[in-house]
């Protein structure tokens, strides 16, 4: 009797329910692992992967972001420095970069810049979470976050490869000691965690979404820097992750910002983000990636050929479009302010 009433007191901490959350969560991991495992067993697959994910998921994803910045006027007037100047910014800073030192440090500032954006991401639900089951933000949840990626990166830059992506690369020497040193941190700081979460769950103070998505965050970035000795495998896992947690999180975001009614200021949008319209909403932003890339690779594509450029046309505005990408992620998704929260739904968590 005593082991039912333990479990009736766990606090399960959803976002929006079993069914959202065991997808967000569960569902999202899974697919990210079953990428790698193709890719790992099979290298040769890596291409096709590579190409399904950049196009179902990671241009729908920087899509995505458009969604909160130009769907309607409000947003675009709110935002309008980070869709009109800072775009010209960091193209400017990207060519730049790009004609007086090489595209290698295109490629090394991505290889840090998204490890970066991709574990902030992950510390953001995870804050997320702990909001909505009543959880504070000790050193312990911050140090389970911030400790495996740390050492991934770190190991990544041991391996010094040479090549990322199909790309020249540099890394930040690194001796194997501090390697060493930060998986020992990270093996002590999950193994606190699992021991705290234990003590939890018989006290019946457990936080189960919370929980859950930690291991899952664990899982990936433990594939994504550690496990999987290839690189770009490596990258993979992560990226199939990172983007898929991003397409739903907007979706939430919008849909709770509008409560399934159309707004009379925001119709299209508000229309396109009720629950019975997912469809609809998926189709509009898969279908506008894929005609704005299109465009932007045919344009560049002729570009290339009829001048006949050196340059590195497809590098430097893709890249530029993932640093615009970042730093307008860093901007918009401050999870300390009202706004976010409301739209998030864990104002009153």
């Amino acid at each position: 009797m005593s082991s039912v009433l333990v479990l009736n007191r766990h606090r399960a901490g959803w976002l929006r329910g079993l069914g959202f959350d065991s997808t967000y969560i569960l569902g999202v991991a899974a697919l990210a692992v079953a990428c790698g495992a193709i890719v790992v067993s099979n290298p040769v697959l890596f291409p096709l992967v590579f190409v399904l994910n950049a196009w179902l998921l990671g241009q729908h994803h920087v899509v995505s972001t458009f969604t909160r910045l130009t769907f309607d006027k409000d947003s675009l007037y709110e935002h309008r420095f980070l869709v009109t100047w800072l775009p010209v910014i960091v193209l400017a800073a990207v060519v730049t970069a790009c004609l007086a030192v090489g595209t290698w440090i295109l490629t090394t500032v991505y290889l840090y810049w998204q490890w970066w954006h991709y574990t902030r991401q992950s510390y953001g639900i995870s804050r997320i979470y702990q909001r909505k089951g009543g959880l504070d933000n000790d050193l312990l949840n911050k140090l389970v976050i911030y400790a495996l990626p740390v050492w991934g990166i770190l190991n990544r830059s041991w391996e010094a490869p040479d090549k990322f992506l199909f790309m020249d690369v540099r890394v930040v020497p690194t001796p194997s000691w501090l390697v060493a040193a930060a998986g020992a941190v990270a093996v002590a700081v999950i193994g606190w965690w699992v021991l705290r979460v234990t003590r939890d769950w018989f006290l019946g103070t457990i936080s189960i979404a919370h929980t859950l998505y930690v291991c899952s965050h664990l899982l990936i970035f433990g594939l994504g820097y550690i496990a999987i000795a290839n690189i770009n495998h490596g990258w993979l896992v992560l990226t199939v992750w990172h983007n898929c947690q991003y397409i739903l999180t907007v979706w939430m975001f919008n849909n709770n910002r509008f409560k399934d009614t159309v707004h009379p200021k925001h119709k299209f949008l508000s229309r396109i983000s009720q629950r019975k319209k997912v469809f609809t909403y998926t189709a509009v932003c898969f279908g506008i990636s894929t005609v704005v890339y299109w465009a932007l690779k045919s344009s560049l594509g002729w570009i290339a050929a009829v001048t006949a450029t050196s340059v590195p046309l497809f590098i430097i505005v893709f890249q530029a479009i993932n640093f615009h990408h970042y730093i307008v992620d860093a901007v918009i998704w401050k999870v300390r302010r009202k706004p976010i929260q409301q739209n998030l739904g864990i104002e009153t968590a």
